[in-house]
């Protein structure tokens, strides 16, 4: 089994953060198909994709893209089932932990952790504060990436893209893709940092690693990643990929 990482939730003490939360559960929970595809797969001890095609007579093209989604919401862990393997590619299952059963229960902000936080980028070299912020941020990327497709074949940008919104939107940011004249671009309507991102735009360099480590444990390739935010004075918070 590979190591799985569980996903945070986003705070939802605020009207944003709650109305961030619903853009999460939506993006997952909005088709009634997916809805009793993770109903089945809490029932057993991991799924694949085959054995859900069976159960609702889906392609099973079609059924792996409601567990993507799933997984990609972090309510569904995914880990490469090599015990029974054979000849070919061992399988995928999909797996509700018992730490997804409250995934719709947001956690509550810690305004004192935050503070701490706040005082130490007051203090820290603003050059090296950027650097730190972007590497947790890519390093937290390409976990979430390897829990959402271990053993992939790399995907296409545009394929990835749509991956990473939907990892953003768990993860507090409500993404969605959207930039005109830029197909590899997501904009995120809430920030799970919140007034910290404003005193201290440096924390935007780890939404940007996020999404390249999103991007480089999908594709399996560098991928550039440019960044606006509003809190170092853009229009809108927006990643634009490629």
């Amino acid at each position: 089994m590979s190591e799985v990482t569980r996903q945070s939730r986003v705070p939802a003490n605020t009207d944003e953060g709650f109305s961030a939360t619903v853009a999460a559960i939506t993006s997952a929970f909005g088709d009634n198909t997916r809805r009793q595809i993770y109903l089945f797969a809490r029932e057993r001890q991991g799924v694949t994709a085959t054995e859900v095609a069976e159960h609702f007579t889906l392609h099973p093209n079609v059924a792996r893209h409601h567990l993507d989604k799933l997984a990609a919401g972090g309510y569904l862990d995914v880990y490469v089932d090599r015990g029974n393997a054979g000849v070919g590619r061992p399988s995928k299952r999909y797996l509700s932990g018992v730490a997804n059963t409250t995934a719709s229960v947001p956690a509550l902000r810690d305004d004192l952790l935050l503070a701490l936080l706040g005082r130490l980028l007051a203090i820290v070299d603003p050059v090296q504060a950027e650097q730190i912020a972007h590497e947790v941020g890519a390093e937290y990327g390409r976990s979430l990436a390897l829990q959402m497709a271990p053993g992939d074949a790399p995907r296409s940008l545009r394929s990835a893209m749509q991956s990473v919104a939907e990892a953003l939107t768990a993860q507090g940011f409500a993404a969605h893709g959207g930039v005109a004249g830029s197909p590899n671009s997501i904009v995120r309507d809430h920030c799970p940092f919140g007034d910290a991102a404003i005193d201290h735009p440096v924390l935007c360099a780890a939404d940007r690693g996020l999404v390249e480590g999103l991007l480089n444990g999908l594709c399996r390739d560098g991928v550039p990643v440019q960044l606006s935010s509003r809190a170092r004075g853009d229009e809108v918070c927006a990643t634009v990929a490629g």
